[in-house]
């Protein structure tokens, strides 16, 4: 599957066991909360680049305090309705601070590329061909934004602020 980070196309080192899968030998891994929970210890003592999976249904709160452990938090979007992945990366982003890789797997689609951008996501595991292209195209579509975000666009007020301090 491409990965999109950053705005291109990149290698993608994270490999994802699954929970009764015996961890690969080096590299980054991106685990579950449970593997988290109950290996922590021979995690930690791996010393090698630690992510975590995320399902839709976990509450930020139950991994917050964990956050430095974790250079990718990877959240899965398990259908194209299920929304929860966008809060979780607002509140990852605004509240906790959290400064990693915040990608986004799952039924990832053009149409959310956008969304998921203003929320704090900055890669997006994707199934599609043309991905990149619809990427560029997807987070150009909108250049004004009326609310503000955790993204580096400014919002409407903010820009009509700038513009009457300046005059």
């Amino acid at each position: 599957m491409p990965l999109i980070k950053n705005g291109a196309i990149a290698e993608d080192a994270w490999q994802f066991p699954a929970d009764d899968a015996p961890l690969p030998g080096q590299g980054p891994v991106a685990i579950s909360l449970e593997r988290w929970q109950r290996e922590r210890e021979v995690l930690q003592a791996r010393r090698a680049p630690l992510g975590l999976l995320v399902k839709s249904d976990t509450q930020v709160e139950d991994f917050a305090a964990d956050l430095a452990e974790f250079e990718l938090i990877a959240l899965d979007f398990p259908t194209f309705r299920d929304g929860r992945p966008y809060s979780a990366a607002r509140l990852l982003r605004e509240r906790h601070g959290y400064t990693g890789e915040l990608r986004a797997v799952g039924d990832v689609s053009r149409d959310q590329f956008l969304f998921m951008h203003r929320c704090g996501f900055d890669a997006f595991q994707v199934s599609s061909g043309g991905a990149l292209e619809g990427w560029l195209r997807a987070v150009s579509e909108i250049s004004i934004w009326y609310q503000p975000t955790g993204d580096p666009r400014g919002a409407l007020g903010t820009l009509r602020h700038r513009r009457a301090a300046a005059e």
